[in-house]
């Protein structure tokens, strides 16, 4: 694809250029520099603004934002960075940022983790601040369809379920990714073919990192097994994706837009539609991802078996509650997840 076909297939997919602002996070790779040029060109340069995160991490960081800045400038794109607070593990450094980033010596997670809970945070908050009139700003994000194989392998080895091979989502939220249909080589291309710079993070050769790993060993382990093989990953997400939506629509039907479901009725349906009932009792309870919580059937069946009230942790923030032989989920506090209901800290 050159720089006409890429900017008409994110046309086509309807995320961009629908008169709605958009933050669009760049850090100065090459997919995210093709995605503010195709924002600008799609959107018009007043419609969107640009959040750089530097996290003061690598020797290359303060060049990395000055190219952003350069960039954002050719462009005529309003530029925010943020200098981020000390990572977990390092100590802090003073310093000043036109967006001051939350210090994360007290909270848990790794250091990808970190990162990511930072810049989301900042985007939300520049969102917030870009209305036009009374429309809602969009988060875009260079996420690409190589970025979306790897996810999709990655997830597959490490937690198991359907969700797994779905991968990212083109919508979440407020959240859009225009670029999933559009491979980080096609990305490179474009970027060279506009004449636009971009910055190469080390990070990505380092296999210290699991995505790393699956990009320089299991993808082109996979090619050599079939060339299609990335094309095939890809389809069979879209083709899950849409047997998934048909599935959703049996435990709407199920639930008939209530929170609830009788202990009796749950143990006679099939046992695929009962997981994926307690799995979305349980999510939007937790107002997060509760995988897990479809293995937990049998036993929700036998406490409601005993009848009177019983409670189980499900995983994450879920706690199941059954009461008077109906099952109902509740958001659990940190704290009782590893107290209330029994479960040792960190088993989940």
């Amino acid at each position: 694809m050159g720089v006409a076909e890429i900017r008409e297939a994110v046309r086509a997919a309807g995320l961009l250029g629908d008169g709605r602002p958009v933050v669009a996070m760049l850090s100065g790779g090459r997919d995210s520099v093709c995605l503010l040029d195709v924002a600008v060109e799609l959107c018009g340069s007043g419609a969107v603004s640009a959040l750089h995160v530097n996290y003061g991490l690598r020797d290359s960081a303060d060049a990395d934002e000055r190219l952003c800045s350069e960039l954002c400038e050719q462009l005529g794109v309003r530029l925010s960075v943020l200098c981020a607070g000390p990572a977990p593990g390092r100590p802090a450094d003073a310093g000043s940022a036109q967006m001051q980033g939350k210090g994360p010596q007290d909270e848990p997670g790794n250091l990808q983790a970190w990162a990511r809970e930072l810049r989301y945070d900042a985007a939300r908050r520049l969102a917030d601040r870009s209305k036009i009139g009374a429309r809602d700003a969009s988060i875009a994000t260079g996420h690409t369809a190589s970025d979306q194989v790897e996810t999709i392998l990655y997830r597959l080895a490490a937690s198991p379920g359907r969700r797994a091979l779905l991968g990212m989502p083109a919508v979440e939220g407020r959240l859009i990714r225009p670029l999933l249909g559009v491979t980080r080589e096609q990305t490179a291309a474009y970027c060279a073919e506009r004449g636009l710079r971009w910055c190469e993070d080390e990070s990505n050769d380092d296999e210290r990192y699991a995505r790393v790993r699956v990009r320089r060993g299991l993808v082109p382990a996979l090619r050599a097994v079939h060339p299609a093989a990335e094309a095939n990953v890809l389809r069979t997400a879209r083709l899950l994706r849409e047997e998934t939506e048909l599935l959703a629509g049996l435990v709407d039907a199920e639930l008939g837009g209530g929170r609830q479901i009788a202990i009796a009725r749950l143990g006679e349906l099939a046992a695929a539609l009962a997981r994926m009932v307690v799995v979305r009792l349980a999510e939007d309870a937790a107002g997060t991802y509760v995988p897990q919580a479809g293995e937990r059937v049998e036993e929700l069946l036998a406490l409601g078996a005993r009848g009177g009230r019983a409670e189980l942790h499900l995983g994450g923030f879920a706690g199941a509650v059954i009461d008077g032989g109906v099952l109902s989920m509740r958001r659990l506090a940190p704290r009782e997840t590893s107290e209330r209901l029994g479960a040792p800290p960190g088993e989940d």
